[in-house]
């Protein structure tokens, strides 16, 4: 290739093209994404798939034009020669294009045909390892998006993350090699570049420790403990593994080992090599699209005069991670940085030193300070005495206690901080974990912030908001810096559902059924969300937490006192939910200090209040359940017993609500006979509220207990059965409560049997199980029962084609009726016969009597039936309004009902008349929701069923 001509194409970092040395520019960014998919893909693309890509929102021929333009506009900045392009495709001609994509996948490919042991690299192999290292100048197209393709961004994410995952293995290499070869300097460059990647890397920190102190730097070594601390604590809100703290005590002591050559890091993805375990790369900014602008805008807006941005949220939302990430960004800034340390809030200054003390290391910082007067330099000296090595004149500065020292002392400090961030963009100044400021530090920093008038810096601070109170000096600080209109404020709350998803795509899983289980398992929280990632994501009925976040989560639950500890056990025996008077009551201690006991947990984060005012929980699930299975078995026993008793002696809740809760607590407490009562009474109470799936399991539970009305519960969730359209099950149960218990009402159950095999279009099936029912009783007198199932039997004499019969037993049951629900379900029926016979004004009159008595009585079931059936009436009379306002008012109560059968059907009565008025699109989504449900009941009840898809009168 010719370098004179060549075309070199750089998307590591921010894009750019060169062509024969010269920098050149496209007119569009889709010439530059176009080029970048090109290069990646290696191969020709389709021009159609071309287009659709990169302009997803235009129909197939303005995308193929506009995708004509574009490369018209790529071909003008670069030239022919390095295009490949036919009438149905485009690539790049290899041989004319140099790619830092190219070049860094090369020398990965290199490695891996290099044959020899792996366990130790050869100076060709770290050669080409350091040449890919290089070439890695930053994520790939880093600032550059397509706003109106999400298809283009989704692949630049993943692209870029498999990019990392790559440099990840790489600069693990480089550090095993250099260690290996004890050039403790080199490893430690690439280690610091390696934890960069993902800063919450625990063992990278302990490796950078180890490093440091062979290299003999011990206070380097010991300060990244530190600094391992702060980023645990900030960002997961645990304390590091008991190695890493040994580690350190070693290091402290000077009784670190001598090294052993490590075990060389295996590379992914490189032909060759074995597979290692999936990278502990730093996750995508996802989810902060928002905050991360909110952040850009502040920082665009400083002027002649600074602004103040304060970041606040809870432990291991984020914060660092979404600052540091702002900061990447700014490329010609100088910045000043430096964390609080829990514990330090009697350093004076402490972190103003340590961001000063860095800033005087860079090689320029003579310029930057030479507009400083010497008297505030002099000040300064208080706090940095090296600064008379770069000034030498500066004289010592005047005693303390002189008026006006301490506001000349602030002021001075304030003109060096200011020079430090001058610069060709504005500066910015970051103070993380300020909660754990000392006092001092707070007084400089509120002297910063009330001074801002011509002061061009940003200055940025973040906390937890949970480790403050109310009263805290940030909080006036905030509110004094927003009503001057020069601060703002971002709380960062959890990752919703779509950014999990986003994120669980950037590590290759395209699965919405899985982002969804990742989002209830993690609640959103950044740092679980990573661990899960990492530990690998599998289809199993049961995740287990991955072992670091468990780790992580128990070093927060162990440290606290032996009454917190109890309480804690107490709260999660408890579960989700729950206030102060339930938590005493378990945690069987006395007021005082047990309340002591709830606040320390409340400060340190671990219990929060919920949304209810007055309610409390779990910061996290996972501590809750990590709590639980802490406890030893005899003391849940004993707490559950509590809990169940606490519960059913509050008197500020009904019984039905708390019932399950309550039989959930008397069963792990070891008492059945209390559970078993407390589950009938849950399931009574649901059904009651038309909540058929709790019901079912609560009725479940008591039957697998031991209930004494095995017959009742059997025929309970029958008839949930029969609603949910699971008719097999229903008939099994109906079956069963007559088998098993000797006061079973058979009638009734022979009643209720064949009702579902009417609804399966058996009608001899149906008739049979009728005239067991009629035979009880007669025998019994009953007659209200027998005109309920004499109108039934018409109905499926009606169904059946045989008008007489059921005109026979219709008659019949008019003679017995004795309730309101046998009235109106007899007008309904009436209706239906006149319906049949065309007699449209008395079937109406019949439908209209019946819907009044039912509404009156509150018969919801013979209500709908009532209403559907008199939409059809109208309907068929040529009033389609009246007919579509009753179906829409019946399938509403019947949602509520819980009727999916019945739910089809109107469904798709209400498609049929919306499709004859021409409302196709509506008619259509009724129509594909009905045939869903009569789907999921056909398959449930076995053998194809053509009448259960006929029903649209009952």
């Amino acid at each position: 290739m010719c370098l004179m001509t060549a075309l070199k194409l750089y998307f590591l970092g921010t894009p750019r093209m060169e062509r024969s040395g010269q920098s050149v520019e496209v007119d569009t960014r889709k010439a530059v994404a176009l080029a970048a998919y090109l290069a990646v893909g290696g191969e020709a693309q389709s021009r159609d798939a071309l287009a659709t890509f990169l302009w997803p929102e235009l129909d197939d021929s303005r995308a193929r034009a506009a995708l004509r333009r574009t490369l018209s506009s790529l071909k003008s900045a670069v030239g022919d020669a390095p295009l490949y392009i036919t009438r149905d495709q485009l690539g790049l001609e290899l041989d004319q294009v140099w790619c830092d994509l190219f070049a860094f996948n090369g020398a990965l490919e290199a490695v891996a045909a290099h044959d020899h042991d792996n366990s130790a690299l050869c100076p060709a192999c770290v050669s080409h390892l350091e040449r890919a290292a290089a070439l890695y100048r930053d994520d790939f197209l880093t600032g550059f998006s397509l706003r109106d393709s999400v298809q283009f961004d989704d692949w630049q994410m993943e692209q870029g993350e498999l990019l990392r995952r790559s440099l990840a293995r790489v600069l693990a290499m480089l550090v095993d090699s250099y260690q290996a070869k004890g050039e403790y300097g080199r490893a430690i460059e690439y280690a610091i570049r390696w934890l960069a990647l993902d800063p919450l890397r625990e063992s990278v920190h302990a490796r950078l420790m180890q490093l440091y102190a062979w290299n003999e730097q011990r206070s380097a070594a010991l300060r990244q403990y530190r600094e391992c601390v702060r980023v645990l604590d900030e960002e997961l809100g645990v304390a590091p593994l008991a190695e890493t703290t040994a580690l350190y005590e070693q290091i402290q002591q000077g009784e670190l080992p001598a090294p052993t050559a490590p075990r060389q890091t295996e590379v992914l993805g490189i032909a060759g090599l074995p597979a290692a375990a999936p990278p502990q790369s730093a996750l995508p900014l996802v989810g902060r699209e928002a905050e991360l602008m909110t952040m850009r805008r502040l920082y665009e807006s400083v002027g002649p005069d600074g602004h103040f941005l304060s970041v606040t949220g809870e432990a291991g939302i984020g914060k660092s991670y979404l600052i540091q990430h702002f900061l990447d960004d700014l490329r010609e800034a100088h910045i000043l940085q430096a964390r609080c340390y829990q514990g330090e809030s009697t350093l004076a200054y402490a972190p103003f030193i340590t961001a000063l003390r860095q800033a005087l290391q860079a090689e320029d910082v003579g310029a930057r300070l030479a507009p400083v007067l010497p008297p505030w330099l002099t000040e300064t000296t208080r706090l940095l005495p090296e600064l008379e090595r770069i000034r030498p004149e500066l004289s010592a500065p005047p005693p303390f206690d002189w008026p006006g020292a301490a506001g000349r002392f602030l002021a001075g400090v304030s003109e060096v901080v200011e020079a430090l961030l001058a610069g060709p963009e504005p500066g910015v100044l970051w103070l993380d974990d300020v909660q754990w400021a000392d006092s001092a530090s707070l007084e400089l920093l509120s002297f910063l912030v009330r001074r801002q008038e011509g002061r061009p810096y940003l200055l940025v601070v973040s906390w937890r908001e949970a480790e403050l109170p109310h009263d805290h000096a940030l909080h006036r600080l905030l509110a004094h810096s927003r009503r001057e209109r020069h601060g703002e404020r971002l709380v960062l709350s959890r990752l919703d559902e779509q950014a999990v998803a986003r994120l669980l795509r950037s590590e290759g899983h395209d699965s919405p059924t899985l982002a969804r289980r990742l989002y209830r398992e993690t609640e959103g929280v950044p740092f679980l969300v990573s661990a899960y990632l990492r530990a690998g994501l599998e289809e199993a009925p049961a995740w287990e937490l991955p072992p670091t976040a468990r780790d992580l989560l128990l070093a927060r639950l162990t440290h606290v006192g032996e009454m917190e500890q109890q309480l804690l056990q107490a709260a999660a025996v408890i579960g989700r939910g729950f206030d102060f008077p339930l938590l005493l009551a378990a945690g069987g201690r006395g007021e005082e200090e047990t309340l002591l006991a709830f606040e320390g947990l409340l400060n340190r984060g671990l219990l929060a209040e919920a949304d209810v005012e007055g309610v409390y929980d779990f910061r996290h699930h996972k501590l809750r359940e990590l709590a639980y299975q802490e406890t030893s078995l005899v003391r849940r026993r004993l707490l559950h017993r509590r809990v169940a008793q606490a519960l059913v002696d509050a008197r500020h809740a009904e019984p039905g609500e708390l019932a399950g809760q309550i039989a959930r607590h008397f069963q792990h407490g070891g008492d059945d006979a209390e559970a078993v009562l407390y589950y009938r009474r849950a399931g009574d109470h649901a059904r009651s509220l038309f909540a058929h799936r709790e019901a079912l399991r609560q009725y479940e539970a008591a039957l697998a207990l031991g209930h004494p009305e095995r017959a009742a519960l059997r025929e309970a969730a029958g008839d949930l059965h029969t609603r949910l359209g699971e008719y097999r099950a229903a008939l099994l149960n109906y079956e069963r409560a007559a088998a098993e218990d000797e006061a079973a009402d058979l009638p009734r159950l022979a009643h209720k049997m064949g009702r579902v095999v009417y609804r399966l279009g058996q009608w001899e099936r149906a008739e049979r199980y009728f005239v067991q029912a009629e035979q009880g009783w007669q025998d019994e007198a009953e007659p209200d029962a027998l005109a309920r199932l004499y109108l039934d039997w018409s109905m499926v004499a009606h169904r059946a084609g045989s008008p007489e019969w059921a005109v026979a037993l219709a008659e019949r049951a008019q003679s017995l009726l004795a309730t309101p629900r046998s009235e109106a379900q007899s007008h309904n029926l009436l209706g239906v016969l006149a319906r049949s016979r065309d007699d449209l004004g008395a079937a109406t009159e019949h439908f209209r009597h019946s819907a009044a008595i039912a509404g009156t009585h509150d018969l919801l079931g013979v209500h709908i039936s009532a209403l559907n059936n008199l939409a059809l009436a109208r309907a068929a009379a040529g009033d389609p309004q009246e007919a579509q306002a009753l179906l829409e008012r019946a399938l509403a109560m019947c949602l509520r009902y819980g009727d999916r059968h019945w739910e089809a059907a109107l469904r798709n009565n209400l498609a049929d008349l919306l499709h004859a008025q021409g409302q196709a699109d509506p008619a259509m989504a009724q129509l594909k929701q009905a045939v869903q449900i009569y789907a999921e009941i056909g398959q449930e009840s076995g053998d194809w069923q053509p009448e259960v898809w006929k029903l649209s009168e009952w």
